[in-house]
């Protein structure tokens, strides 16, 4: 059963940084697709940003453009969400979770945020004067 941590979230003030870790537990991610996805409280859980299995095809939410970047390191056993400017509405759990999608079975270049298959348990990001 392929497990995900996150790490990185905290306690940041309006307009700082925080980068967060997704990683997964005794299994690469070589032919995984990664999406990030948070929940505020009393909201529905969101899409923020998805990357392809081939790391080559990336999506945003409106919401972040041009101020989040999801990346994942050449070794594929780890995607990152470098969060820049963050706001107050950027407060919730963040999660990664992920979805096997290799050339063979379809999708190794889409980054659709739709269909994961497994979810980590949320990081808290809490941006707040």
């Amino acid at each position: 059963q392929l497990q995900l941590v996150e790490s990185g979230g905290g306690l940041v003030q309006p307009g700082g940084s925080l980068r967060l870790s997704c990683a997964a537990s005794g299994f690469t991610l070589d032919y995984y697709a990664i999406g990030w996805f948070r929940q505020a409280p009393g909201k529905e859980r969101e899409g923020v940003s998805c990357i392809s299995s081939s790391g080559s095809i990336t999506k945003y939410a409106d919401s972040v453009k041009g101020r989040f970047t999801i990346s994942r390191d050449n070794a594929k056993t780890t995607v990152f969400l470098q969060m820049n400017s963050l706001k107050p509405e950027d407060t919730a759990v963040y999660y990664c979770a992920a979805a096997y999608r290799t050339i063979y079975s379809g999708g190794y270049y889409s980054a659709s945020c739709v269909g994961m298959d497994y979810w980590g348990k949320g990081t808290l990001v809490t941006v707040s004067p």
